[in-house]
């Protein structure tokens, strides 16, 4: 059995997609980061940077109880634990490892930052909000080369990547349908597989709050994911 600890974020559905694809046992502990479950004592025994997902493998490579974070190595750990969604062939096998890795610092911050901005500052600030809605879109225009180019992320082969990449363009294929022709179709493909449906339903309950805007977001919300109680000493 392997808990997933996390929430209604794209970092804990790519997870969620995985463990569904590879067709392992897994249970979903809920993780609310609005209420600051992630800076408790005991979440921070599993994680000392405060972030979900993690998870806990009953069936680690040491035996029961081994705990991972971050969540390229936690996809990579999931592909060779199943040998399942990661290329044998070494050049293949690269070319995964490097779009994973452009989800990972590219993808992942930079569309961040600019939902942060757009949605969450509690003040505006135009040049933040021009700066990371220009490298959306320069990080679209990467992806929709590449997906001009290949069926899938990694190359002929549906993968690990393409699993951590799809939950974060859910606001993109809405805001942006038709710019970005070549990740409108592989996001399609995507949403096709049952795996990716279910997946992306995580934590849905508290999607409004996350993902929708500022629907009940307030600034004790601020504090814990930017502010004061994030950075108390622990």
């Amino acid at each position: 059995m392997i808990t997933l600890f996390g929430g209604p974020t794209p970092n804990a559905r790519k997870i969620a997609i995985a463990l569904l694809e590879m067709e392992l046992e897994w249970r979903l502990e809920p993780v609310d980061i609005l209420a600051g479950d992630q800076l408790t004592p005991e979440f921070l025994a599993l994680n000392p940077n405060n972030k979900t997902p993690v998870i806990i493998d009953d069936e680690g490579p040491d035996g029961p109880g081994f705990v991972l974070w971050e969540t390229g190595a936690i996809l990579l750990y999931l592909a060779e634990k199943t040998g399942r969604f990661l290329p044998a062939d070494p050049v293949k096998r690269a070319v995964c490892w490097q779009w994973l890795m452009f989800q990972v610092s590219g993808i992942g911050p930079m569309f961040g930052q600019e939902a942060h901005f757009a949605h969450y500052a509690k003040d505006r600030h135009d040049y933040a909000i021009e700066r990371y809605s220009r490298e959306v879109d320069r990080l679209m225009m990467v992806l929709d080369k590449r997906l001009g180019e290949a069926e899938w992320l990694a190359g002929e082969d549906y993968s690990i990547a393409d699993m951590a990449t799809l939950p974060f363009l859910r606001r993109q294929f809405i805001e942006k349908a038709g710019r970005f022709p070549n990740v409108d179709r592989w996001g399609a493909a995507m949403l096709e597989r049952p795996a990716v449906t279910q997946g992306m339903k995580v934590g849905v309950a508290r999607a409004e709050t996350i993902e929708g805007g500022l629907t009940g977001f307030t600034d004790e919300h601020r504090a814990i994911l930017w502010g004061d109680r994030q950075h108390v000493k622990r």
